[in-house]
């Protein structure tokens, strides 16, 4: 049952919010527009945009309180009924702990945690998505329900390392991971079954994200072709609208909007209904999870929803710091001189968005196109997912870089967390990205510094 909320407690974090914006900050620095933050604490990807008022901020604490909601799969004192019958997790900010980045696990017998194997076969489903696998579903189920309903089976993570060297002769170990599968219920996988490994991404600047229009994704798309870069959109199911629609949430870019992004991940992680996803995850072997009786549906009723999609959208976005050091303009300028910035692009404005008008015509710097490209076969999943073929992926933002290890201890990179360094990410860039990764490769070390002292002050 919710708590009540006091007007003290909106006092609370009204003030906070004010506290931590900077109205002084650089215009470089303010990488939300008017929803940064000036803060580089633990709580710097958990507060308020400024400016919410006294209703706004009450919505936005009992979002909150629903992001950090536990969910149970039976009726009892301890949470919220209606996880399951299968899942990966009891909560969002199980995953995404501190509104930050989840990790990969460092060895086969640690459990995945905040990470999650998504699962396919050839083909195509009805919209030009994956072909979900016909006994597991289109995502590994590692819970079920003690004594009602088995868990689909577990995954392992193993690594592999090798070495890659600079032109000054600096060594850089890098891991890739291998997955495996364990106490498989409902039969072997199969040779055709094709797997990723996905960790949860940050929640930040999620509302702006959204209210960049397609128009600006395009523009940029044809920026790129000029530089000899194929960077394209995902073109997704929209299940709200029943029709295809430009993707810009996922590691693929397979979601359209913040809300579907929401409730996927109530679906396929907590297997929580909700108003735009009626239906439990229940391939046609799974009797038992068919059978089960289901409750209330949808199991997250619509004003909750809303108050965590308004949550997801209203979060602060940390300024950029020590913008004006010399050392980290140096940095940024290696960062263009190495083309990062074609993808990897700092500003951005959003459009309208009547979902909140607070958000409209923001000039942000996210430092991402929201655009698919070849990353090569290093990073491969040989998976496609819509339009995003098996070397492509979305350019992930790069907002809040610097802050992820305060934020949770966890600053490792890349869609499956193999990279543990900024070294690593970038030596793990192929594909369109070669050039950029040599132009890294070749730089002294005084160079390298800067531009970690740039990434790490995002």
């Amino acid at each position: 049952m919710r708590k009540p909320f006091s007007s003290a407690a909106v006092a609370a974090v009204f003030t906070a919010a004010l506290v931590t914006f900077a109205a002084d900050l650089q215009v470089a620095a303010l990488s939300g527009g008017d929803l940064t933050i000036a803060d580089g604490s633990a709580q710097a990807y958990s507060l308020p945009a400024p400016g919410l008022d006294a209703a706004q901020l009450e919505k936005f604490s009992n979002g909150r309180q629903e992001f950090n909601q536990h969910w149970v799969v039976l009726p009892v004192i301890g949470g919220k009924w209606g996880r399951g019958p299968t899942s990966n997790g009891e909560e969002c900010v199980g995953c995404h702990l501190g509104n930050g980045r989840g990790r990969a696990p460092d060895s086969a017998d640690e459990p995945l945690g905040s990470m999650v194997v998504r699962l396919s076969i050839p083909g195509e489903e009805a919209h030009g998505g994956p072909m979900p696998h016909p006994n597991y579903g289109d995502q590994l189920q590692e819970q079920g329900e003690l004594g009602r309903i088995p868990a689909e089976g577990e995954s392992a993570i193993s690594w592999r390392e090798h070495e890659e060297v600079l032109a000054d002769g600096t060594r850089v170990t890098m891991r890739s991971p291998t997955v495996s599968f364990r106490k498989l219920r409902f039969g072997p996988l199969g040779s055709q079954v094709l797997t990723s490994m996905r960790v949860a991404p940050p929640v930040i600047g999620a509302g702006l994200l959204d209210a960049v229009p397609e128009s600006a994704l395009l523009e940029i798309a044809a920026r790129q072709q000029q530089l000899g870069l194929n960077g394209r959109p995902n073109y997704v199911w929209d299940a709200a609208a029943q029709a295809t629609s430009v993707g810009r949430f996922g590691w693929k870019a397979n979601l359209p909007d913040l809300r579907q992004q929401i409730a996927v991940a109530y679906l396929n992680d907590m297997g929580v209904t909700t108003p735009l996803f009626t239906r439990d995850n229940c391939p046609p072997i799974q009797t038992a999870c068919r059978n089960r009786d289901t409750g209330t549906i949808p199991e997250q009723h619509r004003l909750p929803f809303e108050e965590i999609l308004f949550y997801s959208r209203t979060l602060g976005v940390p300024a950029q710091r020590n913008a004006g050091d010399p050392v980290v303009i140096q940095g940024e300028r290696f960062f263009a001189q190495a083309r990062c910035s074609a993808c990897h692009v700092a500003e951005l404005r959003t459009g309208d968005y009547p979902e909140l008008p607070r958000l409209a015509n923001q000039v942000i710097r996210p430092y991402t196109d929201l655009l698919l490209h070849d990353m090569g076969e290093g990073l491969a999943d040989g998976r496609p997912d819509f339009l995003a073929g098996p070397r492509d992926w979305r350019t992930a933002p790069l907002w809040g870089l610097g802050l992820s290890k305060t934020v949770n201890g966890n600053a490792s990179l890349l869609h499956d967390g193999r990279a543990r360094t900024l070294a690593e990410a970038v030596l793990w860039h192929g594909g369109e990205a070669e050039a950029s990764r040599e132009a890294f490769r070749a730089m002294p070390k005084a160079d390298r510094e800067a531009l970690f002292a740039f990434l790490n002050s995002l």
